[in-house]
């Protein structure tokens, strides 16, 4: 048997292999641990590939040329506008509203949509039978009240000579006193029967009067010259006027004038007044403006979900009847506008540099570029609107370039010195 020497060692001397210590055993089919320096060379690759990027992209925006492109818009002369915007719709000028005084079955309808009506013309009729009794009953009674007063006269006629007579004899005593009073009091009855005669006859005509006028009721007739824009009523449809007038057309005027009825907000209100000019289209005519006129301004508010808003009236002709009524207008009306000023686009009000340490002022900058220099100009402005701002005083001229916008870029070339803001 070998005898052992010592660790690691036989006894003729050769080398045995030493024990792994139990934390280098790993269990078998784990893959062999990596090295640490391993990981820890892709971390150092990784922010080596970051910072070549970043120094890159420093040295293409500081080593690079500079470029700067001005947008510019020259100043002109020419009329500035403003206008407010409201939405309306389109109506006759004056629309008439027939209804009927009287209830009953519609008989006969001569009147529709765009039927083209006179003054007087008979648009309806309502049943008349039941007022035609009515008045045949009053002319009966009329009659009767007539036929009482000729009697009555008769009666007058005989009580007057019956108290002649008497009036003579008494004066010799050929009768009493009393038969002479008798026959005054009759003569004075029958003169008092004959004025109540009278005024029934006036009574009973005018019962027929107003039945004769419920009867006329029955034609319904147009009380003005127009065209028919609704029809509300068919053939043997009852009526009833008891409470509310029905309404049973709708007839416009005059179709050739008409109107728009534009709400304008509260805030807007302050500046439209009578006579401003006025623009607006319609969805059914996209590509025409139509102009009309500010006629009137409703003090009368209108609240809807808490936006008040007031009704503007723009009167405009309607030669060719394109307007329908209720087309809806989108309405533009000029509250002012000012004619050949000095103008210049309002992006150039609102332009500041780079890098220009002017930001704010009380009295509006333009930079106008010139010798390829932006420029800062003082300027006084005027009216503006959606596209043009008017300049009352500064030191400008019709044709100078201001700025609107500018755009900023790098060659790639060497750094080249790039003109500063003029201050």
């Amino acid at each position: 048997m070998n005898k052992q020497l010592g660790t690691g060692a036989t006894e003729r001397g050769q080398a045995l292999p030493l024990a792994p210590p139990p934390s280098a055993v790993r269990p078998v089919g784990e893959p062999p641990a990596q090295p640490r320096f391993a990981t820890r060379r892709w971390i150092i690759l990784a922010i080596a590939a970051l910072l070549l990027a970043a120094a890159g992209a420093i040295w293409w925006s500081v080593g690079g040329e500079a470029v700067v492109r001005y947008e510019t818009a020259p100043v002109t002369t020419g009329g500035i506008a403003r206008g407010i915007n409201a939405t309306g719709t389109v109506n006759p000028e004056l629309t008439i509203i027939v209804g009927t005084y009287v209830s009953g079955v519609i008989q006969e309808l001569t009147c529709d949509y765009n039927t083209q009506v006179k003054r007087g013309q008979i648009c309806a009729r309502i049943d008349g039978r039941p007022y035609q009794s009515i008045v045949d009953q009053a002319k009966a009674n009329l009659a009767v009240a007539r036929a009482q007063l000729e009697k009555d006269k008769a009666s007058l006629a005989y009580a007057k000579v019956a108290f002649e007579r008497l009036a003579t004899l008494v004066e010799t005593k050929a009768v009493s006193k009393d038969a002479y009073d008798s026959a005054s009091s009759e003569y004075q009855q029958a003169q008092a029967q004959i004025t109540f005669d009278e005024a029934t006859i006036q009574q009973r005509q005018a019962v027929l009067d107003a039945a004769q006028v419920n009867l006329d009721y029955t034609k319904i007739t147009s009380p003005v010259d127009g065209t028919v824009v609704s029809r509300n009523v068919t053939i043997g449809q009852t009526v009833a006027a008891s409470f509310q007038t029905p309404t049973l057309f709708l007839i416009a005027t005059d179709l050739t004038k008409m109107q728009v009825d534009a709400n304008v907000s509260e805030s807007d209100i302050g500046g439209v007044r009578q006579g401003n000019k006025a623009t607006f289209t319609v969805d059914a005519y996209p590509k025409r403006i139509f102009e009309g006129t500010v006629t009137q301004v409703r003090q009368s508010p209108q609240t809807v979900q808490n936006v008040v808003t007031y009704d503007v009236v723009v009167s405009v002709t309607n030669p060719d009847l394109a307007l329908k009524p209720g087309l809806t207008a989108a309405t533009r009306i000029l509250v002012d506008q000012r004619s050949d000023v000095l103008r210049v686009p309002n992006q150039a009000l609102r332009y500041v540099p780079t890098g220009s340490a002017i930001r704010d002022s009380v009295q509006p900058r333009i930079w106008v570029l010139r010798d390829e220099t932006p420029t800062p100009v003082q300027v006084v402005t005027g009216l503006d609107d959606d596209e043009f701002t008017e300049i009352a005083e500064g030191d400008l001229k019709a044709g100078d370039k201001v700025i609107v916008a500018e755009a900023r870029g790098n060659s790639g070339k060497a750094r080249a010195s790039v003109p500063r803001p003029r201050l």
